[in-house]
């Protein structure tokens, strides 16, 4: 539908009156427009705490060798986990085109990997943290380790509210209209982060 076309809309009226029909599948449910407001929501989010990532990484430039900013390393585990991440949001990919399909039962299988595989993260990221701890880099040493531990930790929030969600799917038992709706809404909301967590891990890397 054109632009044009929607702004002649009378959509006051009626379905049906005065030649006016409202187009299927026209309005958005309400799940689906609060996911997309959550989206700006944890867009802005990080974008203030990766602008004072780079101010505070900036005063450490201006001050040179007396700033107290020092590097974390790139362990093999930090690639381990975006490569868990990326294989998570490929299942969820499936099982959103096994619902579109009607295939119900690789709808199913597709969620319940991606939600185990999401879980696998979530662990690594903890197992992570521990060897950075056993290797001195700890929370308050400096601020780049505080940024990088409460950068993660945040992420890793927001992908434990997407797996209690993934739960919710697995142990339903509605209509499959609506469960193959809340697993569209969960592979979208599945690769968001990890467009959020490819962009952090870059900026963490790369500084």
């Amino acid at each position: 539908m054109s632009l044009f076309s929607r702004l002649a809309e009378k959509s006051w009226l009626s379905p049906g009156t005065d030649g006016y029909q409202d187009p299927a599948g026209y309005r958005p449910t309400a799940v689906a427009v609060g996911l997309y407001i959550y989206f700006g929501v944890v867009v802005v989010i990080f974008s203030l705490i990766v602008a004072a990532y780079l101010m505070r990484m900036g005063l450490h430039e201006a001050l040179g060798h007396v700033s107290d900013w020092r590097t974390m390393p790139e362990p093999p585990l930090l690639w381990i986990n975006t490569g868990i991440l990326i294989v998570s949001s490929l299942a969820w990919e499936t099982a959103r085109r096994a619902s579109l399909a009607g295939r119900f039962e690789r709808m199913r299988a597709g969620t319940i990997a991606g939600g185990f595989l999401g879980l696998a993260f979530l662990l690594a990221q903890l197992l992570l943290w521990r060897q950075y701890m056993a290797a001195g880099y700890y929370l308050s040493a400096n601020p780049a380790n505080a940024f990088f531990y409460f950068l993660t930790a945040v992420h890793g929030l927001h992908l434990a509210g997407g797996l209690v969600a993934c739960g919710s799917i697995v142990g339903g038992s509605g209509d499959p209209g609506r469960t193959s709706r809340n697993v569209r809404l969960c592979a979208i909301y599945w690769h968001f982060l990890l467009l959020i967590w490819v962009l952090l891990a870059a900026l963490l890397l790369s500084t």
